[in-house]
């Protein structure tokens, strides 16, 4: 974080930075330039790359357990295409930023229900292969919306913007939409370390995890919603950013072993890293920002490959 502070075209030490830090929580707010770009600009960026990567990185390990499978990620039931579709959707029809992220978050929720309800109309609201099933069925459905739009929206401006978001940006990120964002993934958290020890049971499998106590049914529910808010609100600030809640789990594993209360944590903090230091190449490597969907595509691909081609035992 210290390094995504200082770097930019307006450089700041680390000395410079815990200068500013600290007389800014001792009160004292000197009005000159470096703080300015510090408070205005980095600190709002680099907070919010931490909690999205964060979010997303947890809420992969979480759905991975959940699901006993290691190619399932924070899209899996639909979620990053729902949040993307509410906010084309609310660019598409002109409105301002607070609405649009408003749509990404109720969208992206608004899709698990559908996932959830279709499965259980047919009778397997219960079974974990039927809801990754309608998931990838719904998701391609609000898919399909988002190209609609696209080819309707206005080509010399809101098809651009479209096309800017749902690559993934922190670019126009303020303190207004980190407290908008926050509450509800630390909401989504809270309930994921609460249960972490119950949470491992999952990967047991069903018979095991009810033998030892475990309402499956009722905890994996739990766990898909609280995940759940945690990637919509993390798509609606920042858009579609793939790979953290795939590649990050799998690395943090290698680190902790498959213990759900030792890995949640330690995918946490490799997610919210990982993402800061992206977003600093991003905005520093070229003289025109990187989308950051772009760059963890280029990152994580290899490196998820090298995971599986070192890999000699089962992800468990």
């Amino acid at each position: 974080m210290i390094l995504g502070l200082g770097a930019g075209p307006f450089d700041l030490g680390p000395a410079r930075i815990l200068g500013l830090l600290a007389g800014r929580l001792a009160g004292e707010a000197p009005p000159d330039a470096a703080a300015t770009v510090l408070f205005s600009i980095r600190l709002p960026r680099v907070l919010g790359a931490a909690l999205v990567g964060a979010a997303l990185a947890a809420a992969g390990a979480a759905y991975q357990v959940t699901f006993r499978n290691p190619l399932v990620s924070p899209d899996i039931l639909g979620v990053s295409s729902g949040a993307g579709l509410g906010a084309v959707l609310g660019i598409f029809l002109g409105l301002p930023v607070a609405a649009i992220l408003g749509m990404s978050f109720g969208a992206g929720l608004a899709t698990v229900g559908l996932v959830v309800a279709v499965a259980s109309g047919l009778g397997r609201g219960q079974d974990i292969l039927a809801l990754a099933l309608c998931g990838i069925a719904v998701g391609a459905l609000a898919g399909a919306g988002i190209s609609l739009i696209k080819v309707l929206a206005d080509p010399e401006d809101q098809l651009p913007a479209i096309t800017f978001w749902l690559l993934g940006s922190l670019a126009g990120l303020q303190g207004g939409d980190l407290r908008l964002a926050a509450p509800a993934i630390l909401l989504g958290l809270v309930p994921l370390v609460a249960l972490r020890w119950r949470i491992g049971l999952l990967a047991l499998g069903e018979d095991e995890a009810r033998a030892l106590g475990v309402d499956t049914a009722r905890l994996r529910l739990v766990v898909v919603l609280s995940a759940t808010l945690m990637s919509a609100s993390a798509v609606a600030v920042a858009g579609v950013v793939g790979w953290i809640g795939l590649m990050v789990p799998h690395v943090a594993r290698l680190l902790t072993g498959p213990g759900f209360a030792r890995l949640l944590p330690v995918a946490a903090l490799l997610g919210a890293a990982f993402l800061v230091l992206v977003d600093t190449v991003a905005r520093s490597v070229a003289a025109t920002e990187v989308p950051l969907g772009l760059l963890t595509a280029v990152i994580g691909a290899p490196v998820f490959l090298g995971l599986l081609a070192r890999s000699d035992r089962g992800w468990s």
